[in-house]
């Protein structure tokens, strides 16, 4: 399972009664892996795994495999208490999904044996490959980060701590692990795209793209910018789009999740809003939001 390319994190659509709205979902996955994305992480942070059932998240898994249909990688998150992991993957792999995005566990705080405990734990609810993702109370050192690198069901790990330093010992110390040649690493840091060229500058390529959900044609541009060495095309999108996307983004908690979905409606398909403990941006938010991706839609003359 290789990924290339820009990674799609679709949100998950909520009806008017707040269900999981299966046929949007469908519509959305769709758009997105018809545009060109490398791969599909469904239910996972972008579409509020933190608010979903385990029932939800296996549904949801199901719907993208069938729309993939085997034009793209389908993986969907498992995380949290690890008898409710072991039972979220447990489900993704009945719904046939080629692999499990692992999150930390929940709240407490453990140490570095313990982590690896947990990921053989969850690992062994299933037979699909594993990409761990650190962020939360998961902090790897670099030889814990090798231990979980040499477990045989995973394959990859994600940053979501934005410590480039500890990051670089990571790649290293796995990198030098016999027969880790094809282990894959992704920057999970929100709005990835403003952190993509130091990750690069380590050796972590891949990224997830939150703005791919609702701009394809802006993250689509970015990402062939900063492959081809584009530096005036890479540093407007910084200096004009994503800069200002973070900056807005930062004005309340949560707006990393709401503002994706925002997006999602103001580009033509109506998700619903978010569910609690996140709310969803105000008018003035919405509005700024819908200019930013104009003037980011002009730029790539989309």
């Amino acid at each position: 399972m290789k990924f290339q390319g820009v990674l799609f994190f679709p949100v998950t659509p909520f009806a008017a009664d707040g269900s999981l709205d299966e046929e949007r979902l469908a519509r959305h996955i769709e758009s997105g892996v018809a545009a060109g994305a490398g791969g599909l992480f469904v239910a996972c942070g972008t579409g509020e795994f933190h608010a979903l059932t385990t029932v939800e998240i296996e549904r949801a898994t199901r719907v993208a495999v069938e729309v993939a249909d085997g034009r793209v990688p389908v993986l969907a998150a498992a995380g949290g208490p690890p008898p409710v992991a072991r039972d979220q993957a447990a489900r993704i792999a009945r719904a046939g999904a080629d692999g499990i995005l692992l999150l930390p566990p929940y709240l407490v705080s453990a140490p570095q044996r313990g982590l690896v405990r947990y990921v053989e734990e969850v690992t062994g609810a299933s037979e699909l490959p594993v990409i761990f993702y650190q962020r939360g109370t998961a902090r790897l050192t670099e030889a814990t980060a090798a231990e979980i690198a040499a477990l045989p069901k995973v394959v990859g790990l994600k940053d979501g701590l934005g410590d480039i330093e500890r990051m670089h010992r990571i790649v290293r110390a796995v990198r030098a692990v016999p027969g880790a040649e094809g282990f894959q690493f992704f920057n999970g840091l929100p709005t990835a795209e403003m952190t993509a060229p130091a990750y690069r500058a380590i050796g972590v390529e891949l990224y997830s793209s939150a703005v791919f959900a609702f701009a394809p044609e802006i993250a689509l541009a970015f990402h062939r910018a900063l492959t081809e060495e584009d530096k005036a095309l890479t540093e407007t999108l910084l200096d004009e789009f994503y800069g200002p996307l973070v900056q807005l983004r930062d004005e309340a908690p949560g707006y990393a999740v709401s503002l994706v979905k925002a997006g999602v409606t103001l580009r033509g398909l109506d998700v619903g809003g978010v569910r609690a403990p996140l709310l969803d941006p105000t008018p003035e938010h919405m509005a700024r939001l819908a200019k930013l991706i104009d003037h980011g839609l002009e730029v790539v003359g989309a």
